[in-house]
C-alpha cells in the first residue's frame, strides 16, 4: 500500500480497478475526494461490507491474464529494446499475436 500513493500522485482517471489488497479507508477516501469510483471488493473483515461493480470487477481478471500472456514474449518482459517506440511497438505486436489466437 505504501507504493500507492506515489504512484496516483498528480494522475487522472474515472476508476480504480484492483483486488481486495487494496481496500484501505484512506485510498477509498482519496479516490471519492477526486470523484473517481472504487472498483475494490470489501475484505472480509471489514465491519460494514460495502458495494463494488461487480461487473467491472470481472475485467481485472482478463487484464491479469494479458499481462501473464504478454510475460511469455521475453524481449518484452526484460524490455530488451533500447527505444521507447520500439518497446511500444513490439507490445502491439504482442498484443495482435495474443488477440489471433
Amino acid at each position: 500500500m505504501k507504493g500507492v500513493e506515489p504512484l496516483i500522485d498528480g494522475v487522472a482517471f474515472d476508476a480504480l480497478l484492483a483486488d481486495k489488497a487494496f481496500d484501505a479507508d484512506w485510498l477509498l477516501t482519496e479516490l471519492d475526494a477526486r470523484g473517481a469510483t472504487a472498483i475494490i471488493p470489501p475484505k472480509a473483515n471489514r465491519k460494514f461490507l460495502r458495494d463494488y461493480d461487480k461487473h467491472a470487477y470481472k475485467w481485472r481478471h482478463s487484464i491479469e491474464n494479458f499481462f501473464a500472456k504478454i510475460k511469455e514474449f521475453r524481449a518484452i518482459a526484460t524490455r530488451y529494446e533500447k527505444t521507447a517506440s520500439s518497446y511500444a511497438a513490439n507490445w502491439h505486436l504482442a498484443a495482435g499475436i495474443i488477440a489471433s489466437r
